[in-house]
C-alpha cells in the first residue's frame, strides 16, 4: 500500500524499509524529467527534510523525506535514465529507500484515496 505526502512524494513500506518516490501527478506537473540528484546513502534524515532534486524542462523541485529514517539505497538507474520517473513514477521511478522506519509515521500521510481528493 502506498501513502502520499502533501509534497507529492509516495512511500511504500515493507518491514522497516520504505521506498520513496514522487507521485504520477507530480511527475506530470514537472513535465519531462531531465536530471535527478540522488541523495547520499547512510545519511539519516528526518521527515520533511529535503534530500534530493528532480529537474525537468519546466522546473527543479526538491524531494522531501515524507518520513524519517536512514537512506540505505538510491535508484542509480535514474542517473542515466531520469525519464523513468515520467514513464513509471510510482514503481520503477522510485528515488531512494529508507531503513529503520517507524510504521506509525505513516499515520501522518495520506492514503491513495485521500491523495486523489487532495490533488483535485
Amino acid at each position: 500500500m502506498k501513502y502520499f505526502s502533501k509534497d507529492h512524494e509516495w512511500v511504500s513500506l515493507e518491514g522497516d524499509v520504505a521506498t520513496v518516490g514522487i507521485s504520477v501527478h507530480a511527475a506530470a506537473e514537472l513535465g519531462d524529467v531531465t536530471f535527478v540528484e540522488l541523495p547520499e546513502t547512510d545519511e539519516s534524515v528526518e521527515a520533511g527534510a529535503a534530500v534530493s532534486v528532480v529537474e525537468s524542462v519546466k522546473a527543479a523541485s526538491d524531494i522531501y523525506a515524507p518520513i524519517g529514517g536512514t537512506i540505505t539505497e538510491v535508484n542509480e538507474v535514474l542517473e542515466d535514465e531520469p525519464e523513468i520517473i515520467n514513464e513509471d513514477a510510482e514503481n520503477k521511478g522510485w528515488i531512494f529507500k529508507l531503513n529503520g522506519v517507524d510504521a506509525s509515521a505513516l499515520e501522518s500521510l495520506m492514503t491513495a484515496d485521500q491523495y486523489a481528493e487532495f490533488i483535485k
